[in-house]
């Protein structure tokens, strides 16, 4: 009923996961902070492997026992209640070995990542801003909706609303994990308001969604960073226009460059402004990666090239297809206001079944 060699390979989980607990109530590794905070984190990955580990051991020994009732007993009552128990168990075991391959398989070390958002429209002129200001409004919803934060570090408004470009930072539980599968051309098939005839036109905005580097992923030297202030603008009060606390940091080896306007202090702008060259630089590298896993995973192709078309809105049809896993919802308005949890579960499936063959389950 149960595939053997998957349960061989959780006694492995077993013994590491005993060894450690004893390990983290030692004097001596409790003193040495940064093993025992290793340590601690490790204990509560394989506790979820444990306790799936067993369900799943339960599950099969419940079996086994229905299996022994309906060869063995000849009480009618007692064989119906085994036979509803097989069934049940026939369709949660293979339920519980999918959780702990998925368990098994090494996570993107990414995933725990705070993001830096970037939204730019595209082709479409003023209705590209627009909609660049549309998808920006959906993530500040959806960001809301999980009760993460998010950080607006530079703006350049479109002339008729909107945004030529904007970029934020979002803080939370697992947000990369999340977002990245925002990552790529998003198109909308819709009547622009400048539209006089009403005809339907087709304009773009390209999303980014970089993992946030921390000090210790990258190490920048200050020779390298050339640093201007300027006026900020837009809006902000009395200090817009009359006080020098917009950075610019160019990293010249590179040629990033970055700007934060949004905090009165130029030191606050500056710590931000650092905070995403240091992500932007780390990204060229992660850039590889994802470049690496791009042609085996089809739901990770739009952050390996962000030039791929990853999402149409279609609003005269009011729906939304996701061009990775062809998929169509007709529910544009809730998508809009931030509903994406349909989307990014089902983009969470197909790639968690593209892991799981890589690993060779």
């Amino acid at each position: 009923m149960s595939d053997n060699t998957l349960l061989e390979k959780l006694e492995t989980f077993y013994i590491r996961f005993h060894e450690i607990g004893q390990l983290i109530t030692d004097p001596e590794v409790i003193q040495d902070m940064p093993r025992f905070v290793k340590l601690n984190k490790e204990y509560r990955e394989l506790e979820q492997v444990v306790k799936a580990g067993d369900l799943l051991k339960n599950g099969i020994k419940a079996y086994e026992e229905a299996m022994e009732i309906l060869d063995h007993e000849a009480d009618r009552e007692l064989r119906e209640m085994a036979e509803m128990e097989i069934e049940e168990l026939k369709a949660r075991i293979p339920e519980w070995e999918t959780k702990i391959k998925l368990l098994l398989v090494p996570a993107d070390p990414e995933d725990d990542k705070n993001v830096i958002l970037e939204i730019r429209s595209g082709t479409g002129g003023d209705e590209a801003c627009i909609f660049a200001g549309d998808l920006f409004r959906m993530y500040v919803k959806f960001v809301e909706a999980k009760r993460w934060k998010m950080e607006v570090t530079n703006v350049s408004e479109g002339t008729s609303g909107g945004y030529k470009e904007v970029v934020a930072n979002i803080s939370g539980n697992g947000v990369y994990g999340i977002m990245k599968y925002e990552s790529g051309v998003h198109r909308v098939q819709r009547v622009p308001a400048t539209e006089t005839q009403g005809r339907v036109h087709t304009s773009a905005a390209t999303v980014a969604v970089l993992p946030e580097a921390e000090e210790v992923d990258v190490e920048l030297n200050p020779a390298d960073i050339r640093k201007d202030t300027y006026c900020s603008s837009g809006p902000g009060g009395q200090s817009v226009n009359t006080t020098y606390s917009a950075i610019r940091l160019t990293h010249i080896p590179t040629g990033i460059v970055v700007t934060c306007q949004d905090e009165k202090s130029q030191i606050k702008n500056l710590a931000k402004a650092m905070k995403e060259l240091r992500s932007r630089i780390y990204a060229i590298e992660y850039q590889k990666y994802m470049d690496s896993i791009a042609l085996k995973r089809k739901t990770m192709v739009s952050t390996g090239d962000r030039s791929a078309k990853i999402r149409t809105y279609n609003y005269p049809q009011g729906r939304v297809t996701d061009h990775r896993i062809n998929l169509t919802l007709y529910n544009l308005s809730a998508i809009m206001d931030g509903d994406l949890d349909e989307i990014i579960e089902k983009l969470q499936i197909e790639e968690n079944t593209e892991r799981l063959k890589e690993s060779g389950f």
